[in-house]
């Protein structure tokens, strides 16, 4: 059988641009002689949808494109996600469906099996699950045709499974002889090798071939790498689909391929890669010609702006420079250096005539009440205050810049540097920054030197650094990243790392500052843990007093 994979960016909601990129890729694999052409998990609508699979006229426009793009098929086969409606009284009555159509209809569909509810996933809130599998007799082979989550519960590669149920098993037992799997897989690093891993095991344990096509694109905080596979039955990867595009496979399962060994690069590369890609697609299908960024000198906005200029061009990015009394004059300098380097515009706005004022203002109520985190909040606000009215005067995009470890421990202020409309390192720790700062200087100086030596600082108050607020950031991130991404406590946490003062006072500072991350601008997913949908915790509770 020949088959054509079609590993497509749909958006949200836009049935009639989806139904038009399906139909398209089906003329394509028609001209190509192919035998099936495959589309991923609800590409129809695009994932996810979330409530609007609630609303009854969306559902009806699903239905009826689904329809139209069946009535344009002929003896080629055409495989697509989409959802699908049944009348009862019991459950939501909709299902997370894989249609297969041709001669002119939908001949066959298959429900999602097992339903995610953890982490991104909530599928729960909206799909039933399946009540039985089936194989598909199509052009001499039984297609076993499963979506996503269907696919990662095999006993043999996992130690603990989420579910009881294996649909695939189900599949082979009932003779399938070719196994396929629409998918809608979330990036994280590391997942794409997981992927691989657990796929060859399968196909090479069962001795079967399987095609499997997982979309691509970023819908707000989710991005989703595409990476489509094809396996021979010898568990070797045959065919691999592209990273961060759109990409069209032809796999015939009888032609011999070189095996693949190699799916993912450095972590530099592929979280550089992602970040520039959830970037680019956020403004793209907002509308968002151009962005704004306030640029410190430190590296956080420093990553930033690089990275705006490489997803959108460097005549799409503009940054301020917004200085206080505070800011030194290396700041200034190396944001200059900066903005020089990558070719981009820029004005410098002093702050502190506004500071100066506001604090002028309320003296009367302040009085003689000693400086604390007010005036330095002051700052950081006056400087929302502005970049906010540049955006909303020229129609920028602003970025919010900070960090993972800043957002974990509220090292941020609301209404102030926590502005913008999209958080673009919100899943990188400080740490990890440095990294991918040396992986962009690779070749030559991009980001200054000087601002990757310097001691890292708010620059809020006289001589201030990260580190009289916090511990330092190689310290400080492995505690998160046990406590985030671990979900360790205190007492395994101080096992490993020693520190328990620090662990306890970085653990205080996670629970106290969920009021913070809420009110945040989305960030982009890039970590098997990100702040956001993924990670609900409590703004109020009483576990850790």
């Amino acid at each position: 059988m020949k088959l054509a994979l079609f590993q497509i960016d749909p958006v949200i909601g836009d049935i009639k641009g989806n139904k038009e990129k399906i139909i398209n890729g089906y003329r394509r694999a028609v001209e190509d002689k192919a035998d099936l052409a495959i589309f991923p998990e609800l590409i129809l609508l695009g994932y996810p949808p979330l409530d609007l699979v609630e609303k009854k006229e969306f559902r009806d426009a699903v239905n009826a494109a689904a329809n139209e793009i069946a009535a344009q098929t002929n003896s080629v086969g055409l495989l697509f996600g989409s959802l699908t409606e049944e009348d009862d009284l019991i459950g939501t009555n909709l299902f997370n469906s894989a249609l297969l159509c041709y001669d002119g209809k939908i001949q066959f569909v298959q429900h999602k099996t097992l339903i995610p509810n953890y982490d991104v996933f909530d599928e729960m809130r909206y799909f039933e699950s399946a009540r039985d599998v089936f194989v598909h007799d199509f052009k001499g082979e039984k297609l076993g045709i499963s979506i996503c989550e269907d696919i990662w519960n095999d006993k043999d590669f996992w130690k603990k499974r989420l579910y009881s149920n294996d649909p695939v098993e189900r599949l082979l037992d009932k003779k399938a002889t070719f196994l396929i799997n629409i998918s809608a897989s979330p990036y994280s690093y590391g997942k794409r090798q997981a992927r691989l891993e657990m796929l060859s095991t399968l196909t090479k344990k069962d001795k079967i071939g399987l095609a499997y096509v997982c979309n691509v694109g970023a819908q707000t905080d989710l991005i989703f790498d595409g990476a489509s596979m094809c396996f021979d039955n010898g568990g070797n990867l045959i065919q691999l689909g592209k990273s961060f595009s759109e990409d069209y496979l032809l796999y015939d399962t009888k032609e011999q391929y070189p095996p693949i060994i190699q799916v993912e690069r450095s972590f530099e590369e592929e979280i550089h890669d992602a970040l520039i890609y959830g970037l680019k697609e956020y403004c793209e299908k907002l509308n968002f010609e151009r962005v704004l960024i306030g640029l410190s000198g430190g590296l956080d906005s420093a990553i930033v702006t690089y990275l705006a200029v490489q997803a959108l061009g460097k005549e799409y990015v503009h940054v301020v420079m917004l200085p206080s009394k505070y800011s030194s004059k290396g700041s200034v300098k190396d944001s200059e250096k900066l903005i020089a380097n990558l070719g981009i515009t820029s004005n410098k706005i002093s702050i502190q005539s506004v500071v100066n004022k506001t604090l002028e203002m309320l003296h009367p109520i302040f009085g003689n009440f000693p400086e604390d985190i007010t005036e330095e909040n002051l700052q950081s606000r006056t400087r929302g205050l502005l970049l906010m009215a540049l955006s909303n005067k020229f129609k920028y995009l602003l970025l919010s810049t900070g960090n993972k470890s800043e957002m974990a421990v509220g090292y941020a202020t609301l209404y102030g540097d926590m502005c913008g409309g999209l958080a673009v390192i919100a899943d990188v720790y400080k740490t990890d920054l440095y990294r991918i700062a040396n992986f962009i200087n690779r070749n030559e100086e991009i980001i200054p030197d000087e601002i990757l030596t310097k001691v890292p600082s708010a620059e809020l108050r006289p001589n201030q650094t990260d580190q009289d607020s916090l511990p330092p950031y190689a310290l400080l991130d492995k505690i998160l990243q046990m406590y985030l991404e671990e979900n360790k406590e205190i007492d395994e946490i101080s096992r490993v790392l020693g520190e328990r003062d620090d662990v306890n006072k970085v653990l205080h500072l996670v629970d106290r500052n969920e009021f913070k991350r809420k009110q945040a601008a989305p960030a982009l997913r890039v970590s098997n843990k990100a702040f956001g949908y993924g990670r609900r915790f409590p703004i109020v509770q009483g576990w850790r007093k």
